[in-house]
């Protein structure tokens, strides 16, 4: 029996890169898709060095003629669609360019939306599919300045739940991780963002704003995400659909 095919976006860094790994190495197949084809050939190499499969495309989230083009070009049989694609700019609101909120919105929630669509058809002539959509904790709760960023995260939620309607007649679901801060790349550059921002030492950034929220005081791991995402796509999980995972150390249990 071929391995099942997850499609994860945003593959080639940070928490894409760390899902891709763990779910190989749990036997899954996986498509490593980015906008920076060299960074998701990297993540290929990771796994195939340890004996998974993978393989790796361009691909940007925010064109639907590039989309469509991969779609077509790679007759990929998809069970998994990981939208996982996501940056982060940290500004003032009445700093917040409409070049950086225009992006923002464009890789996290229209390219969730395009992502979906796209697949979706296959999915429903297969009759199985599993949409996982990666959130925040900011899909919950807001930080200041970073209004483009929980806009999108925050609306993740919603698009979950109308598309797990139009699809509850079929084993196809759609569900929402929100892990709280992970040590990736992209939180590297907020803790220095947010240092500035604040007028505060980076190190008071990590102490003070990630971890001081979440009552058990630990970042997230990528193993944490990866066990939530498989079960997501196990048969186990067939009557889970539009909801919202919150992996958060207790943040929003206060």
């Amino acid at each position: 029996m071929p391995k099942r095919k997850v499609l994860i976006t945003g593959a080639g860094s940070g928490l894409g890169r760390g899902l891709s790994v763990c779910l190989a190495r749990a036997g899954l197949s996986i498509v490593a898709t980015d906008i920076r084809l060299e960074s998701a050939q990297e993540t290929v190499s990771q796994i195939k060095s340890s004996g998974g499969e993978a393989e790796a495309h361009y691909l940007d989230v925010t064109s639907e003629q590039d989309i469509e083009r991969f779609m077509r070009e790679s007759e990929i049989p998809l069970d998994t669609l990981i939208n996982n694609a996501g940056l982060q700019h940290v500004a003032k609101l009445e700093e917040f360019t409409v070049e950086k909120w225009d992006l923002l919105i464009d890789v996290m929630l229209k390219g969730t939306f395009l992502m979906t669509r796209a697949v979706l058809p296959g999915m429903r002539s297969r009759g199985f599919g599993r949409i996982i959509n990666i959130g925040s904790i900011h899909s919950l709760v807001a930080s200041p300045f970073k209004s483009g960023y929980v806009a999108a995260k925050h609306a993740l939620l919603g698009f979950a739940k109308a598309v797990a309607l139009e699809t509850a007649g079929l084993d196809i679901t759609i569900n929402t991780l929100c892990p709280a801060y992970i040590r990736t790349p992209l939180v590297d550059a907020q803790i220095k963002d947010q240092a500035q921002a604040r007028g505060i030492p980076e190190d008071e950034v990590i102490l003070q704003i990630m971890l001081r929220p979440m009552p058990k005081q630990a970042f997230i791991t990528f193993e944490e995400v990866a066990a939530a995402a498989e079960y997501l796509m196990s048969s186990k999980a067939r009557n889970v659909t539009g909801q919202t995972i919150t992996i958060d150390g207790g943040w929003t249990a206060q």
